[in-house]
């Protein structure tokens, strides 16, 4: 089984050594998946679209992880575009090869300002979501859930630049979407 993963600079792992890709490969080593990693630091929905033919369409995965919103919502895209982009992705991929396909969000901000521009992307994820059948993963559900039970402020798990997670944050996004890929592939053992 082939799992791509697309996206910009929280997917590409920018500023750790370990990303959350790379974590989820070794709780899943045992489990026979490939992860193939096509993101890239900076890139936008924008990127998804124009290297779909090169980064994605290739590898036919029978899992698409389409991992975008922290760039798109800082370089900025608009809302709009950025939705039509993620319908254009998750269309072109269905046409092509038919895979699952899982929309995460990312983390969530102690900065207000920061997190309404970024739920707005959240948001749209959630619509692209139930309007094409996609699985959505709430990672920032999942992250205040963690920050709250474990009495964690966002500090402890973000880089300077509070757009990137640090390694024990990537930590915390892997095991939000390690609860979505149980259910969709029952044999990836526990962790």
């Amino acid at each position: 089984m082939k799992i791509l993963i697309r996206g910009g600079s929280i997917s590409a792992g920018f500023g750790v050594e370990k990303g959350y890709v790379d974590i989820l490969e070794g709780f899943c080593r045992s489990s026979r998946i490939e992860f193939i990693n096509r993101s890239r630091v900076q890139d936008t929905s924008f990127d998804g679209i124009w290297s779909f033919y090169e980064d994605i369409d290739p590898y036919r995965p029978d899992i698409l992880m389409i991992h975008f919103g922290i760039d798109d919502a800082f370089h900025p895209v608009y809302r709009s575009e950025f939705k039509e982009n993620l319908v254009r992705m998750v269309r072109l991929a269905r046409e092509r090869f038919d895979p699952v396909i899982l929309l995460p969000t990312s983390h969530t901000f102690d900065n207000p300002y920061d997190m309404d521009a970024v739920n707005i992307y959240y948001r749209t994820i959630r619509e692209v979501s139930l309007d094409l059948d996609c699985e959505m993963i709430p990672v920032h559900t999942f992250w205040a859930g963690h920050l709250l039970e474990n009495g964690l402020t966002n500090a402890e798990l973000v880089q300077r630049d509070t757009r990137y997670p640090n390694e024990a944050g990537h930590d915390i996004i892997a095991r939000a979407i390690l609860i979505a890929l149980r259910r969709i592939v029952p044999c990836i053992l526990d962790k």
